[in-house]
């Protein structure tokens, strides 16, 4: 069931990993090779990828490189927003690839692209619309953010809140379905990119969008999909009926599952942005999640050779 594996999300990114308990990412970086690895060795088919970055930032992408946490990965991601948070135009997306290519031969994967509806549904529309002109074919992989919007009482996971304006707010309109399941203009407009433009959806512990969210995906022609699978919920009763639910239920797309946040009881600092007390555990629940999803005798020939050709 899974393709690839993505470890952590967001990794110089304050709302992801606390740089206070991290100043120099060096922690990150041991955690990152370590889990790379339990990740190969459960099954070196699956796909690894470096949690895609956001900002896009090729210093921080060196300095990964100088850590030797790239030797260790099959690809790197990187995540924008221009139109909603980042300091950058649309148009500068293969300018913002072509920065991250200067460090690393790696592919790259825009793991993350997305455009809220928060000021004008149309401008979710020509932002998808152009999105798709930029990047489909200059990249190795995209995936749009995201099918559904988040419901409002859930909260996103940020340490940004109501830092500037609507920069909060924006979290909450960035699907192609509205929160209550309807569609918004820019589904239509989504068609037009599937399969080869893929689908991010995170699923909340006991999400109950689940089953509707697998629907509309084969509706719409969806192949691949970035989910992910948390530490943290690891430590909730069931966790393991949960798991095992999502993944059974994600078994027809090619899943790229993200590994990521710390246990409060796990971390330097109880928060799930800090780097584990024992990284090695945080490597061991990698390894585990992928024998049980991707186990090594089952590795299909078909995904072999996809992650030899990534």
């Amino acid at each position: 069931m899974i393709e690839a594996a993505m470890i952590w999300n967001e990794p110089n990114n304050k709302s992801h990993w606390d740089p206070e308990l991290d100043p120099d990412w060096s922690r990150f970086a041991d955690m990152a090779i370590l889990a790379s690895d339990a990740i190969a060795s459960a099954n070196p088919a699956v796909t690894k990828i470096l949690g895609g970055i956001s900002p896009i930032d090729a210093d921080f992408m060196a300095l990964m490189k100088q850590y030797g946490v790239l030797d260790h990965v099959d690809a790197v991601g990187v995540h924008g927003f221009p139109l909603d948070w980042n300091l950058w135009q649309i148009q500068e997306w293969p300018q913002k690839i072509g920065e991250i290519s200067t460090v690393t031969d790696l592919p790259v994967w825009v793991s993350e692209v997305g455009v809220s509806s928060f000021g004008a549904e149309e401008v979710q529309i020509w932002g998808l619309r152009r999105s798709a002109e930029l990047l489909l074919g200059n990249a190795s992989r995209v995936q749009w953010y995201s099918l559904y919007d988040l419901p409002r009482e859930w909260g996103a996971t940020t340490r940004h809140r109501e830092a500037e304006g609507s920069s909060y707010y924006r979290h909450f309109y960035m699907g192609l379905l509205r929160e209550d399941g309807t569609p918004k203009p820019a589904l239509e407009e989504f068609l037009r990119y599937a399969p080869e433009m893929g689908l991010v959806q995170w699923f909340h512990f006991e999400d109950p969008r689940l089953d509707d969210a697998v629907a509309w995906m084969k509706r719409l022609g969806v192949t691949n999909l970035r989910t992910g699978l948390s530490w943290a919920d690891s430590f909730r009763p069931n966790a393991l009926d949960w798991y095992d639910r999502q993944m059974e239920a994600l078994a027809d797309f090619d899943v790229t599952i993200t590994f990521c946040f710390t246990p409060e009881h796990r971390g330097v600092m109880p928060h799930h942005t800090s780097p584990p007390l024992v990284p090695e555990e945080f490597a061991e629940f990698c390894a585990t999640m992928t024998r049980r999803y991707a186990p090594a005798m089952a590795a299909s020939p078909v995904r072999a050779v996809r992650a030899s050709a990534a």
